[in-house]
């Protein structure tokens, strides 16, 4: 994945104001929970995605640059990998996940990825 793993795409025309929490959000191969919290500062953007019973209601943080497509009408986001790709990302604890350490480790999960599918 090239550019900043951290920020959103320009392309994406995320406005400042857009409250990211409760949308659904969608790999490439299907839904795989809401949006929990979002981030939107710059450089350090992510959402933490709360899984459901998909993976045992367990959440994963999804760097900004993973995001390929907001719908604010559908309320949806799409995320460019997979569910399996997802759920392989590194644990998600919910007193490290704002450490500069887990991001550079989720980071480095992350940056092995082509930039788009």
């Amino acid at each position: 994945m090239l550019g900043n793993l951290w920020q959103y795409r320009p392309e994406l025309g995320l406005r400042e104001s857009l409250d990211l929490v409760g949308f659904e959000v969608d790999a490439t191969d299907g839904k795989i929970g809401t949006v929990d919290e979002a981030n939107n500062a710059v450089g350090e953007s992510y959402v933490v995605v709360h899984t459901g019973p998909w993976i045992f209601g367990k959440k994963v943080l999804i760097p900004a640059g993973a995001v390929e497509h907001i719908d604010e009408d559908a309320r949806t986001i799409h995320v460019g990998r997979t569910k399996e790709e997802i759920k392989k990302a590194p644990e998600f604890d919910e007193k490290t996940y704002r450490d500069t350490r887990y991001h550079d480790e989720v980071g480095g999960y992350y940056a092995g990825f082509p930039e788009s599918r």
